[in-house]
């Protein structure tokens, strides 16, 4: 069911209906279609019997929480972010912020190590193994999927996108958020106070799209994310919170790759103010010297070639000279004039 809540002119509003929900156990064939058909349609799906031990979640939300508890001096150790480390509250180098603190990794094992063993604890092998180990579950986990978009787009070679994935130096991240509680003043209080559907209310990670090629997204039981409505950049379609699934959202490479005929969904993270949220991502990347550009399959006369062909690093430098909420993608766009580019590399 479809409910459009709507807004004033120039205001937010919001659509609420059901997300695609993709089961893994399912038939590939049936998986196939439907991974193909929510990446063309929403950018998004929520993934169930994905096969993740339990364990390997249950031990990297208990890190997680251990590490966000830590007393603030003892977290900074791990920091600032450069930008792999822990911030909090400052995104990126260009203004940006939010209500968030986070600690993300290199997923090469020994920058995990390096960086866990910066911080005060008597030992630092109980965090390393269990991020490691999410680290290597969720990159197999990403590499089904890609996979099975593979078959689904009818590349010559299925692994297109997963080697990319599974190569040694591969520059893909793991992140961990939390959203702490907002008490506020007086005047807070007592608006939280009469709030009884506890809907989220501030910004804690601000409108983006993720510039790697693939997102996969586990949080606590407290709601927060919201993808953007495919259809109208004013709506915004919240995300049930549900901890025994993952959340899958293209990303701004896989795009470029597959020239446009999966879409890069734009998303944001609201800081609920009643209870805090805690959050993981794995950023599935390619390595930095590996050539983005629209696959041959994925060109013809009636869908051209839309965006040049450009490096990892090239696109990285670009991210991060940028605002948050910039559309990187449209400067690489074969239309988009060179000039526009240089000036701001």
């Amino acid at each position: 069911m479809v409910v459009n809540h709507f807004m004033p002119e120039n205001k937010e509003g919001f659509l609420h209906l059901d997300l695609p929900v993709i089961d893994l156990s399912w038939k590939r064939e049936r998986v196939r279609k439907l991974i193909v058909r929510a990446f063309k349609e929403f950018g998004f799906f929520k993934l169930i019997n994905h096969g993740v031990s339990k364990d390997i979640i249950y031990n990297i939300e208990k890190e997680s929480k251990e590490f966000f508890s830590l007393p603030a001096s003892e977290k900074q150790k791990a920091g600032p972010p450069n930008p792999i480390g822990y911030g909090s509250k400052t995104i990126g180098f260009n203004g940006d912020t939010g209500e968030l603190e986070y600690l993300l990794f290199h997923t090469n094992p020994s920058s995990i190590y390096q960086r866990v063993r910066t911080l005060n604890r008597e030992d630092p092998r109980n965090f390393c193994c269990a991020v490691n180990n999410y680290v290597e579950a969720m990159k197999e986990l990403a590499c089904e999927i890609l996979e099975i978009l593979g078959e689904g787009l009818g590349l010559d070679d299925r692994r297109t996108f997963s080697k990319l994935v599974r190569d040694e130096d591969s520059d893909s991240l793991v992140r961990l958020n939390h959203y702490p509680p907002y008490y506020g003043n007086i005047e807070d209080r007592l608006s939280i106070s009469k709030n009884k559907d506890d809907k989220v209310s501030r910004v804690g990670f601000g409108e983006h799209s993720d510039p790697q090629i693939l997102t996969i997204l586990r949080s606590n039981d407290v709601e927060g994310l919201q993808i953007q409505s495919p259809t109208n950049d004013r709506l915004w379609i919240p995300v049930k919170s549900d901890p025994s699934a993952f959340f899958v959202n293209v990303g701004d490479a896989l795009q470029a790759m597959t020239n446009g005929r999966t879409v890069s969904v734009r998303h944001r993270a609201m800081a609920n103010t009643r209870r805090s949220r805690l959050s993981t991502m794995f950023f599935a990347a390619p390595p930095l010297h590996a050539c983005i550009s629209p696959l041959p399959e994925m060109i013809t006369p009636e869908n051209p070639q839309k965006y040049r062909s450009f490096t990892w690093d090239e696109y990285k430098k670009i991210m991060y000279s940028l605002r948050l909420a910039s559309n990187r993608l449209n400067l690489f766009q074969l239309d988009y004039k060179e000039e526009n580019i240089k000036l701001i590399s």
